[in-house]
């Protein structure tokens, strides 16, 4: 694969990303964008499950208290959302871009049967 052939096909995905845009509503980028987070905040939340299940949670406050055990997983779930709110790991790009394209063809499928 070629330098140039890299160039055009980067090219062609910026001017592809540039239509999507331009056919995707701003209150629609917004719910789009919203639930993006939201995945990853899911995601980041799952992957911290196995980690805090193994913590020694008889050195704490509530010594692995029934309430401990209970909240515990919402506890996760929000340090999830808190850190993709705040940058996360990096999902949210491609996600956003992913459901960027599936709307466009959506709203590209109704179009066409309107017509």
């Amino acid at each position: 694969m070629s330098v140039n052939s890299i160039v055009s096909q980067v090219a062609t995905l910026n001017a592809h990303n540039t239509e999507t845009q331009d056919t995707v509503t701003a209150k629609q980028r917004e719910k789009i964008r919203q639930a993006a987070i939201d995945f990853e905040g899911m995601v980041i939340g799952e992957m911290f499950q196995p980690m805090f299940e193994t913590l020694n949670s008889t050195e704490n406050v509530f010594c692995n208290s029934s309430a401990e055990k209970q909240f515990r997983s919402l506890y996760v779930l929000e340090l999830g959302k808190q850190i993709a709110r705040h940058g996360g790991i990096g999902l949210f790009d491609s996600v956003y871009q992913q459901m960027l394209s599936m709307q466009e063809q959506a709203d590209n499928k109704d179009q066409s049967r309107e017509k």
